[in-house]
């Protein structure tokens, strides 16, 4: 093995000045007069100069040779425990380094282009598009925290979408978004959609089975309904039920898609054949309506994906089959509002050409009372669906960047959310969720609070005087080290 001279050599040559140095102090010490050690010292301190100008080569005396070796040794150990256990500090920054940030921070993540940004406040925003350097390139998703009266509406959903940049997703908890920038967006070249559950003769239809393409949306349809349609304190001993009521869904949605005609295939079609399916317990062998028109289709094709449905339904016997029934009928009860029917019998909002084509979906929903939210969830749902399912058929993203404004978000819940902000991204997707305080979300969304919140790059505070939010967002904010004189107040 080859040795590095240099390496060895350099880094031990103070160590033979220090050999050479200890080895005359022992020369001094031991020719100088005196009668102790103290006298003999000071001798030799004093004398030293004179003694390596008359020589300056080091003794070969042995007994100064061995103390200039000990010194040299003892100081070359001391440097190296020292080095070993060497602790890394940071004067000045102790407590903390962090700071506020400042125009050369935010620069790169701006596009140079007004129009092609997300605005945060007055001097900082996002660009929309994605940032050519790898560094910058941040997901677009933004929670902004507001109490009430802090201007969530007014400085963020308003100013973003004036931008104009994006096809937009909005919940308007009022009303009044659609009013005060409807007619902006109609000029800048934008296809208006409105969904109200407010006032269902100011909506535009939607049919969720607008958006079934294949069995797959049929699966998706009934998990859509499912989850959108359960109450809040369901519990795990109902699973049985659930996926009772989910196979007979699967079945009738099925038929309705495959023989339906064009005009029938809507919720009215399902709640009819719903009310159709008679169950008597004390006869197994009758037929209702709904069990002649499978029969039928059993006859005309017996691997149906309808029938093979049905079939696992009509196992059980009949006391649980009229149990699932009322399962069924008590789940889909608010669909059967002559409103609500009439909204579903047809579709206008038309979600799968929303990334083609600059559109604006406003999905006006009270926020006060929240007995039709499950519709305006059910459009999110197939609507996040839909436009995941346009992306991958684009080759992974949109043709037009889809921002979701989430006004008053914890008013509704948006099933497997968690999920969904962290994949849409990349599909040229991005989420605003706005809510009062934090807890409002986790009241809400419960532990998965936290992966909502942690998909979300930019955080917007408004302002509020929540405990729990103001602390969270102290702690995000670090801690800084501030040198104040001694004497000076805090």
């Amino acid at each position: 093995m080859k040795l590095d001279v240099k390496k060895i050599l350099l880094p031990n040559l103070p160590y033979v000045f220090i050999f050479w140095f200890f080895n005359r102090v022992a020369e001094g010490c031991r020719l100088a007069e005196g009668a102790d050690m103290v006298t003999k010292a000071m001798g030799a301190v004093s004398g030293l100069g004179a003694l390596i100008s008359k020589n300056p080569l080091p003794s070969f005396h042995p007994r100064d040779l061995l103390f200039g070796a000990a010194g040299a040794v003892i100081i070359r150990a001391v440097v190296y425990f020292k080095a070993k256990n060497a602790k890394k500090y940071r004067h000045g920054v102790e407590y903390g380094s962090a700071r506020w940030g400042n125009s050369d921070d935010i620069k790169p993540f701006i596009n140079p282009q007004f129009d092609q940004n997300i605005l945060l406040t007055q001097t900082e925003r996002v660009m929309v598009g994605r940032n050519k350097i790898p560094k910058y390139n941040i997901n677009k998703n933004v929670l902004v925290i507001g109490g009430s009266g802090s201007g969530k509406t007014r400085f963020h959903i308003k100013p973003n979408l004036m931008q104009m940049n994006a096809s937009y997703i909005v919940t308007d908890p009022k009303g009044t978004v659609v009013l005060e920038c409807g007619k902006m967006l109609q000029r800048g070249g934008y296809e208006i959609k409105i969904l109200n559950t407010i006032d269902f003769k100011q909506s535009m239809k939607y049919n969720p089975f607008r958006y079934i393409y294949c069995e797959n949306d049929i699966l998706k349809l009934v998990n859509c309904i499912m989850e959108n349609t359960k109450g809040e304190d369901s519990k795990g001993g109902e699973d049985f039920w659930a996926k009772a009521e989910a196979l007979y869904y699967q079945a009738l949605i099925a038929y309705i898609w495959y023989e339906a005609p064009e005009e029938e295939k809507n919720m009215t079609t399902l709640l009819e054949m719903l009310n159709a399916s008679e169950v008597r317990e004390d006869d197994e062998n009758f037929k209702n309506a709904v069990d002649l028109m499978f029969d039928a289709l059993e006859k005309r094709d017996p691997q149906h994906f309808a029938v093979r449905q049905y079939k696992k339904y009509k196992m059980a016997a009949g006391k649980t089959a009229k149990s699932i029934l009322i399962s069924c009928g008590a789940r889909m009860a608010p669909f059967d509002i002559r409103e609500v029917r009439e909204l579903m019998e047809g579709d206008e909002l038309e979600l799968e050409k929303i990334g083609d084509r600059k559109t604006a979906l406003f999905c006006i929903v009270s926020d006060t009372d929240m007995t039709f939210n499950f519709i305006s969830a059910m459009v999110y749902t197939q609507m996040f669906n839909v436009m995941c399912d346009k992306a991958l058929e684009n080759g992974g993203a949109l043709k037009t960047h889809v921002t979701c404004l989430l006004d008053e978000f914890a008013n509704q819940k948006i099933p497997n959310f968690q999920h969904l902000i962290s994949v849409i991204r990349s599909r040229e997707i991005s989420a605003h969720i706005v809510v009062q305080t934090q807890s409002q979300l986790k009241a809400v969304y419960k532990d998965h609070a936290e992966t909502i919140i942690g998909n979300c790059s930019c955080v917007l505070f408004l302002g509020g005087k929540e405990r729990s939010t103001l602390k969270e967002i102290s702690e995000t904010l670090g801690k800084e080290t501030i040198v104040r004189p001694l004497g000076c107040m805090p």
